[in-house]
């Protein structure tokens, strides 16, 4: 395909993904040169043309594997273009078996030979890719589905054109190397995974892990937890095994007293299933049809990535949490973006049940009792976190009006070269913080990272609504470098709503909270720092 023609495709692609100031769905593609966008009168007429900001569709990993900027994208074209030229080779092998026409006496030695040569060319190109996945485990994904690999790097002889030359030999070979080589779970997307990347596989606690983990075992099994010690050891992050109790407790779901909370779970968790048979018959009446359509649309994307997410179970519990909330909460009801601020509490209480890594997880294998646990809980917590933040939801956000105001402000203290690059190309911050903060940077980061951060959201005061300002700030200016070297509106809109987080781990996480928390240190309680 030519140059020209993969901007045309790139474009098609991604045009409902582009805010409408970028590019409107069936337009044609921008001309090169940048373009000035279309100034928005007031918030309403700016969300309807942005109303897709933090509704990213069901290809994500194209825009991510175009921005994964960290890549080493020499090593990984270098080796996908041996496995295409390994393909190739072998379909010219083939063309040239047809020609030959062998004897029928050698036929059958010969396809045994071919099915042999076959299997380990096959093998090959299995290593082949192994190799690539282990650059980066999202290039094989990404080759699978993104545009900006080209539709011949993975092409099986199953997906061959109709009309193409096929013999008996490669029929069987294929045969031969389905039933030799190990079957494969599904790859899952370094962007989806919730182990962190900074480690290899499981390794053994450090001694100052286990030192944490004991600290946090012994200042929950007192009879009445010391919350603020709490906020204090989970601010720099809340070991697997007691984040369940540790989260329950820092959002205000669970009493501190240990006698209590028994009695608490239950009472609570019967309430959220009264709610159930109170209301949830209702989705279908005509004043509700809106908001379940709506929430029914939006639960299958909710990371499309993670196979645990697509299970039709753990669909109709996220429909029946959102629909709850929504019916007790009129003033806002249910808005794009708060169907994301249930997986991390989902994930975590599935922790409370499993060992194992929970993206493949198939949560029918849980007792009914657990799963209604994990529903109730985390509607709660959701419950709790969204009351401290319902201004971002009700009519025009104004929260989020108010927080992306502050952030330009900020930025504009802390880093005036990027604040000045931004105004020279005429980006508006609405056009892209608007979702950091509507889904609080939840599309930005992969959930392992959303996880971490919540640890510290919540030992942090008002961390939803106040101390995420000074993340965000310092997100925007980790990526200075990439920002200055951006010279249109284009590349900077695409770059800022697609940044490259895949290989995030919590290492990269305590870093940016720690340079948000020098940051709020610096200019929260500093007005004339704050504002010029």
């Amino acid at each position: 395909m030519s140059s020209d023609g993969n901007k045309k495709q790139f474009w098609k692609r991604n045009a409902a993904k582009v805010p409408g100031s970028l590019i409107k769905a069936g337009n044609k593609p921008p001309p090169a040169t940048p373009g000035k966008p279309k100034k928005a009168t007031t918030f309403q007429e700016f969300e309807s043309i942005t109303s897709d900001a933090w509704d990213v569709g069901d290809d994500d990993d194209e825009l991510l594997a175009m921005a994964a900027q960290n890549l080493n994208i020499e090593v990984v074209m270098e080796t996908a273009n041996k496995v295409i030229e390994n393909h190739s080779k072998q379909q010219e092998r083939q063309r040239q078996d047809d020609t030959t026409e062998p004897g029928q006496g050698e036929e059958d030695a010969q396809e045994e030979v071919a099915a042999e040569e076959l299997e380990e060319e096959e093998e090959d190109e299995y290593l082949r890719v192994e190799e690539v996945e282990a650059i980066s485990p999202d290039a094989s994904f990404a080759s699978q589905s993104s545009p900006y690999a080209d539709s011949r790097l993975v092409k099986s002889h199953s997906e061959a054109p109709i009309g193409s030359p096929r013999d008996a030999a490669g029929e069987r070979a294929g045969l031969h190397r389905q039933r030799s080589l190990p079957h494969r779970p599904p790859v899952i997307p370094l962007v989806a995974r919730m182990a962190d990347q900074n480690t290899s596989g499981t390794p053994a606690m450090t001694e100052r892990e286990a030192s944490r983990l004991d600290k946090f075992k012994q200042l929950l099994a007192g009879p009445n937890t010391d919350l603020e010690e709490l906020r204090k050891l989970s601010w720099s992050g809340i070991p697997r095994q007691v984040r369940p109790i540790a989260w329950k407790l820092l959002s205000g779901y669970l009493p501190a007293n240990a006698e209590r909370r028994e009695s608490v779970l239950q009472r609570k968790r019967q309430e959220y299933f009264g709610f159930i048979q109170q209301y949830y018959d209702s989705r279908n009446d005509e004043h509700h049809q809106d908001t379940y359509r709506q929430i029914h649309i939006d639960i299958p994307r909710t990371n499309p990535l993670i196979p645990l997410f697509q299970q039709a179970s753990v669909q109709e519990i996220f429909e029946r949490i959102l629909f709850i909330w929504a019916i007790r909460h009129p003033a806002s009801g249910y808005v794009q973006g708060i169907n994301d601020l249930v997986t991390p509490f989902f994930v975590v209480f599935v922790f409370e049940y499993i060992e194992e890594e929970v993206e493949n997880f198939d949560v029918s294998s849980l007792q009914e009792e657990a799963l209604r646990n994990i529903e109730a809980d985390s509607f709660w917590c959701m419950s709790k976190l969204l009351d401290g933040i319902q201004d971002n939801y009700t009519f025009a956000q104004p929260g989020i009006q108010r927080k992306v105001k502050a952030l330009e402000e900020l930025v504009s203290r802390i880093d005036e070269s990027v604040h000045r690059h931004m105004q020279q190309y005429e980006v508006e911050y609405l056009q892209f913080a608007f979702r950091w903060m509507n889904n609080l940077l939840m599309r930005e980061l992969p959930l392992r990272c959303t996880i971490r951060l919540w640890d510290t959201y919540q030992a942090e005061p008002e961390g939803f609504s106040h101390f995420h300002l000074y993340v965000c700030a310092a997100f925007l200016v980790r990526w200075r470098k990439e920002i200055l070297e951006e010279r249109d509106f284009q590349g900077l809109m695409i770059l800022l709503q697609n940044l490259p987080t895949m290989h995030w781990g919590n290492e990269e996480v305590s870093v940016l909270l720690a340079e948000a928390y020098r940051l709020k240190f610096a200019f929260a309680d500093a007005p004339n720092h704050y504002k010029r």
